[in-house]
């Protein structure tokens, strides 16, 4: 493993982030030339930067701290190049653009291919010469693990679970059998992949008997799962999570989910079982989707923050359902008067047909 820290010129991060590189709108500063192959070594904030690294201005809240920052570049658009006492790397997306540098500093490479003495891998397990496996990992019986995959320390995998080509799984990840993960997949610590979903059925005394849990669980490609998040299995059929899904930490999918490709799902989201998001969906931060029935999110719907949805939504758009925090005594006041609203309905209903 190499801990040696990476360093790029100028010209090699515009070339990979499709930048122009300016230079200080200052008379005392260098022609283009001198500093296309100014070395950056890190990354940093516009107001903690120092020397040697890069950062990037994506905000206009952010402006005020331009002027004064020490970054040896800055990423950013054409406007605000003229007010950067560094050199700039110009484009159209700044953030994006950074993301895309950011790539660039990237730690993975540090594991080298092959299989630490303490791992216990099945005798029938197949596992890629270019693949890592970490201190105390377990491999089960029928895992395939593809080329360049990593798999770091005290992770199981589960009976008959694939990993596909360059995914990551960080330490402490606990992955079910009849689990799929794809290509260039992020699992982060904590996290359950595939665990039996919460199925009871209360038989004639009323205790509840388990429903087994028989499905599997199959993720795409270039899917994030955070930190704490779980995914269970299917009960029948798989639970589904397209290609390209990010999931923040502490995330509970149940059974039988499916989730469209490139949708964002944040943190302390909750999804009943049978749940369906469509594609290019945003659910923000608490909020959660359960219903009498098996609640269907049509393609490119944002969930604000703690909104609950209960009901299918078939149209694009923004849904909302939070309650503004106010002081505690005016929120019972407005709770008590939110209880008489049904009642309130009826007697405007009554004036409204003595009206007429």
């Amino acid at each position: 493993m190499s801990e040696n820290k990476k360093s790029f010129t100028l010209a090699q991060i515009a070339q990979h982030i499709g930048a122009d590189i300016v230079g200080p709108f200052a008379s005392s500063a260098p022609r283009e030339d001198d500093y296309r192959q100014t070395l950056v070594s890190g990354l940093g904030s516009l107001g903690t930067a120092s020397r040697g690294d890069l950062s990037h201005l994506s905000g206009a809240s952010y402006r005020p701290l331009l002027a004064a920052t020490q970054a040896t570049a800055v990423i950013l658009s054409a406007e605000d190049a003229p007010h950067c006492p560094a050199p700039s790397l110009v484009v159209s997306q700044p953030y994006l653009a950074f993301a895309r540098a950011s790539q660039l500093f990237d730690h993975s490479d540090r594991f080298a291919p092959g299989i630490h003495v303490s791992a216990v891998i099945a005798s029938d397990a197949i596992i890629d010469e270019q693949a890592h496996i970490g201190a105390h990992v377990v491999i089960e019986s029928g895992v395939r693990v593809a080329a360049h995959a990593i798999v770091q320390a005290n992770t199981t995998i589960g009976q008959d679970s694939v990993i596909g080509p360059r995914s990551q799984i960080f330490p402490n990840v606990s992955v079910y059998p009849n689990v799929q993960l794809g290509e260039g997949c992020t699992v982060h610590s904590g996290a359950v992949l595939g665990a039996d979903g919460f199925g009871f059925t209360p038989n004639e005394q009323g205790h509840f008997e388990p429903i087994a849990q028989l499905g599997g669980l199959r993720i795409g490609d270039h899917v994030s799962i955070g930190a704490g998040t779980m995914i269970d299995c299917g009960a029948i059929d798989d639970t589904i999570i397209g290609s390209g899904v990010k999931i923040d930490n502490l995330v509970q999918i149940g059974h039988n989910c499916k989730i469209g490709d490139h949708s964002l799902i944040c943190g302390s989201v909750g999804l009943a079982g049978s749940t369906e998001i469509g594609r290019h969906c945003v659910l923000a931060g608490g909020s959660g989707v359960a219903g009498k029935h098996p609640v269907k999110i049509c393609d490119q719907v944002v969930i604000s923050v703690k909104t609950t949805v209960t009901q299918s939504i078939d149209e694009p758009g923004i849904y909302s359902g939070s309650t503004i925090a106010t002081d505690h005594a005016t929120w019972l006041r407005n709770a008590a008067r939110f209880t008489a609203l049904s009642d309130l309905f009826k007697r405007v209903k009554k004036l409204e047909g003595k009206s007429s």
